[in-house]
């Protein structure tokens, strides 16, 4: 959530930063709310203090059996002057709230400005191997005979799919793998609920913007996108020791996305999925060390494709390409064979101040009080791991080699093809 004081002293910035990402809201307006309601509240404050010295001067002229029924008149007008006021200071209330939870956070300066994802910068690229024009991973993994979408459809339609044998084991065997590389980066690995309440979606970001993108379960509860909202939400109305940061968090779970936006793209195969494993790392920092974490999320990231000797590339997202919450993404993209070009397999994001204001999270230093940073990243997509591996690591007739780093992990180095 921005920050009132600030977009006052700085509205040409914010109206310049946010139409950069495709809001129109109307900041004036959104000011003279705000300065309506305070000036409600200085009358409220006025008018409940003259009602508590008439509430005592009736006291004292009752005591002393003289008449106070003009009072009590003066009393009764101020009440009701001060419950119409509460009325109309509760209505703005409501309203400049609901208008901020609509409001995206502010892109950082240097931020590359864009429209869509053509105006993305790549800032950095590390390449293995990088063949080209390679069968997909549903060809291949129908070769293999462990990758079904027909029995997944069977079970619960399209955007699903079941893994078999070993590429199951596979699966395992990168979420252990990539959980062990978050503890060793220093990140306190988390066991979350999977289906959070709205407050949870609202304080990272997701609600009320993207309702349609939520698989809702009833009761006011969701299906999880991401750890991201339980991870960061664990810090809730809480009050945090400076000490203590930065806070590394890191979680294994199963991620739920309506992808309701998304009709038609990427339809085939495990790219654009309703269910995905994910690792998740979130960090709690201090403000004035938020951009060295960010880069500490990309290295950690990008160390996992290097021990996996996955082709890969760095690239900032323009204004337009920029999430909701975020002020500044880095995306890591994997290279796929099938596609001849590197695709999103993980978005490590800072979110200043944004967040932590939404979940009353907090920073005590002395006497001092602040809002932390919130960061956090993908450590990464498991499915996209996989889908990479089968589709660099496979040889024509053969099967998947299994990389090296997983060796540890797994009791075979070949997932073989179908005879």
């Amino acid at each position: 959530m921005i920050d009132l004081n600030d977009l006052k002293e700085n509205i040409a910035l914010y109206k310049k930063g946010l139409s950069a990402k495709g809001c129109e809201v109307n900041l004036d307006d959104l000011i003279n709310k705000n300065s309506k309601k305070n000036t409600i509240q200085t009358e409220l404050d006025e008018l409940k203090s003259q009602k508590n010295n008439l509430s005592k001067e009736i006291g004292n002229l009752a005591s002393k059996g003289e008449d106070t029924k003009q009072l009590k008149n003066d009393s009764e007008n101020l009440n009701k002057t001060i419950s119409q006021l509460q009325k109309d200071f509760d209505l703005l209330k409501t309203d400049i709230y609901t208008t901020m939870l609509q409001i995206p956070n502010l892109p950082d300066a240097d931020v590359p400005f864009g429209n869509d994802e053509s105006n993305n910068d790549e800032i950095n690229k590390k390449i293995f191997t990088q063949h080209k024009d390679g069968l997909d991973h549903v060809e291949i993994g129908e070769r293999l005979g462990l990758l079904d979408f027909d029995l997944a459809n069977k079970l619960s339609g399209a955007r699903f799919v079941v893994l078999k044998g070993k590429l199951a084991q596979l699966q395992r065997a990168l979420i252990q793998f990539m959980l062990d590389e978050a503890k060793d980066n220093g990140y306190e690995e988390m066991y979350v609920p999977f289906i959070v309440n709205a407050d949870s979606l609202v304080g990272t970001g997701q609600l009320p913007k993207f309702e349609d993108d939520q698989f809702k379960v009833g009761d006011g509860k969701y299906l999880i996108p991401t750890a991201e909202v339980p991870l960061t939400n664990l810090l809730r109305d809480e009050v945090i020791d400076s000490s203590d940061l930065p806070i590394n968090l890191t979680a294994h779970t199963p991620c739920f996305r309506a992808e309701a936006g998304s009709y038609g793209k990427d339809t085939r195969g495990m790219i654009r999925q309703h269910q995905f494993e994910k690792i998740e790392v979130v960090k709690f920092s201090d403000p004035k060390k938020s951009n060295e974490c960010l880069d500490e999320l990309v290295l950690h990231a990008s160390k996992i494709l290097d021990k996996l000797e996955l082709s890969y590339r760095h690239v900032v997202l323009c204004t337009g390409d920029l999430g909701f919450s975020a002020a500044k993404t880095v995306d890591i993209e994997v290279w796929l064979p099938s596609q001849n070009c590197f695709r999103e397999i993980s978005s490590c994001s800072n979110f200043r101040d944004f967040q932590a204001r939404r979940i009353n999270a907090r920073v005590k230093d002395g006497k001092d009080k602040f809002f932390p940073h919130t960061l956090n990243g993908s450590a990464l997509a498991v499915g996209r791991t996989l889908l990479a591996i089968i589709e660099n690591f496979y040889e024509n007739g053969l099967g998947v080699r299994i990389p090296k780093v997983l060796a540890n992990y797994l009791d075979f180095d070949l997932i073989e093809e179908q005879k």
